[in-house]
C-alpha cells in the first residue's frame, strides 16, 4: 500500500475550507493535511481548527520547507497562484493550482516549465471535467459516438451574479472577470470532450457597461461599482489546428433568462448539450439512425456527490499511483493564452494569435 500523503494547504479561505479540505478529509486513509497557512493568521488558524490541523503558518515558504510535506494546494486568489506553485514544486511538492492556473499565459509558461523540471505532478483546480455527466459524455466521446467535433458553444452565463465578496471585481488581483472565473470552467469541459486540440486564433469583445451601473440588481449583495474593473459580459470565437471552432460566451450580469451554464457540441455522428451540475436534463444527444432523428436522454448517468471532491480524490490517486495530472498544467496555459488573445482582440479589433508554447 503507498505511503499515507502528507498536504499543506496554502491560502486557508472559502474555496480551501468548502472544496480542497473536504476533498481531503473525505480520503483520511491515503491523506491527512498537517499544516494550513495563509497571509491571515486567524483565518489559518480557523481552517486548522474546523479540520483538526496541528500546525499553521503566515509564510507559505517556511511551510514548504517542511520535508515531510508531500503535496500541497494552492487555494490563494490568482495574483498569488504562480509563485507558491513555482516554490512549491521546486521543494519537490506536488501541487494543485486553483482555476484559472495563472493571471496570464507567461506565468502559466514558468508553472509548467517548474512542474516539467522538478518530475512532480502539478494539477490544475477545474473540478467540471469530474462531474457525473462529464465523466459520461467523455466515455461516449471517446467510444466513437459523436464522430468529430468541429463545433462548439461554450456558456458560462449569469444574469445577474456578481460575486460580492473576495477580489472577484478587481482586475488587478484576479486577472479578469466572468471570462477567467467561470468561462474558464466551460471551455474546459468544452475542450476536455474534443481532446483539447490546439488553438490557432482568438477574436472577442469585452464589456463592462453593466457591472458598473450602480442602479442594477445583484443577486449576490451589493459591491462598490467604483472598484468594478474587470469585464461582466465576455464572448469569443477560437479557431484550432484540427478545423475545430468554439464560441464563448461569459457574463457576471447579462439581459437573458436564466444562468446557463453548459456545451452544445456539433459532431459527424452526433450533437450534444452537456450541463455538468444539470439535473434530468444533464445530457442530451441528438443523432440519427436508419435515416431517423433520435433525441437522447441517458438514464445512468454516474452519480458524483462533489466534484470538488472527486477532483482532490483524483489528485491524490495520481500521486500515490504514479499516473499523469489529471487536469496538466498544460491545459491550464491553453485557456490562459486563449483569454489572453480574447482580451487583446477585445482591445485591437482584430483576431489574434494564441501561443500556447513553453
Amino acid at each position: 500500500m503507498a505511503k499515507k500523503l502528507k498536504i499543506g494547504i496554502i491560502g486557508s479561505g472559502g474555496i480551501a475550507q468548502g472544496c480542497h479540505m473536504k476533498g481531503y478529509q473525505s480520503i483520511p486513509e491515503l491523506c491527512e493535511m498537517v499544516a494550513t497557512c495563509d497571509v491571515n493568521g486567524e483565518i489559518a488558524k480557523q481552517a486548522a481548527d474546523k479540520f483538526d490541523i496541528k500546525q499553521t503558518y503566515t509564510d507559505y515558504r517556511e511551510m514548504l520547507a517542511d520535508p515531510d510535506i508531500d503535496a500541497v494546494s494552492v487555494a490563494t486568489p490568482n495574483k498569488y497562484h504562480k509563485e507558491p506553485t513555482i516554490a512549491a514544486l521546486k521543494a519537490g511538492k506536488h501541487v494543485i493550482c486553483e482555476k484559472p492556473l495563472g493571471m496570464n499565459a507567461e506565468e502559466c509558461r514558468e508553472m509548467c516549465r517548474a512542474a516539467k523540471e522538478s518530475g512532480k505532478i502539478l494539477q490544475v483546480g477545474l473540478q467540471s471535467r469530474f462531474s457525473g455527466p462529464l465523466r459520461f459524455m467523455k466515455d461516449y466521446v471517446d467510444a466513437g459516438h459523436m464522430g468529430h467535433i468541429y463545433y462548439a458553444r461554450a456558456q458560462a452565463l449569469r444574469r445577474r451574479g456578481v460575486p460580492a465578496w473576495g477580489v472577484f471585481i478587481d482586475k488587478d488581483k484576479q486577472g479578469g472577470g466572468p471570462l477567467i472565473d467561470i468561462g474558464v470552467h466551460i471551455l474546459d469541459m468544452t475542450l476536455f470532450l474534443m481532446g483539447y486540440p490546439k488553438p490557432v486564433s482568438a477574436s472577442g469583445k469585452t464589456w463592462d457597461t453593466l457591472g458598473k451601473n450602480p442602479d442594477l440588481f445583484n443577486y449576490w449583495g451589493s459591491y462598490d461599482r467604483a472598484k468594478f474593473t474587470v469585464e461582466d459580459f465576455a464572448v469569443g470565437l477560437i479557431k484550432f489546428e484540427d478545423g475545430s471552432v468554439v464560441v464563448l460566451e461569459s457574463s457576471f450580469m447579462g439581459n437573458l433568462e436564466g444562468d446557463p451554464f453548459q456545451s452544445q457540441l456539433f459532431g459527424t455522428k452526433a450533437g450534444a448539450v452537456v450541463k455538468p451540475y444539470g439535473g434530468d436534463d444533464a445530457v442530451k444527444i441528438y443523432t440519427e439512425q436508419n435515416q431517423q432523428l433520435f433525441d437522447l436522454k441517458p438514464a445512468n448517468i454516474p452519480s458524483v456527490e462533489s466534484a470538488h471532491t472527486a477532483e482532490i480524490q483524483a489528485f491524490v490517486n495520481a500521486i500515490q499511483n504514479d499516473l499523469p495530472s489529471p487536469v496538466p498544467g498544460e491545459n491550464g496555459l491553453i485557456l490562459n493564452a486563449i483569454f489572453d488573445a480574447l482580451y487583446k482582440s477585445s482591445e485591437s479589433g482584430k483576431e489574434e494569435a494564441v501561443d500556447v508554447s513553453f
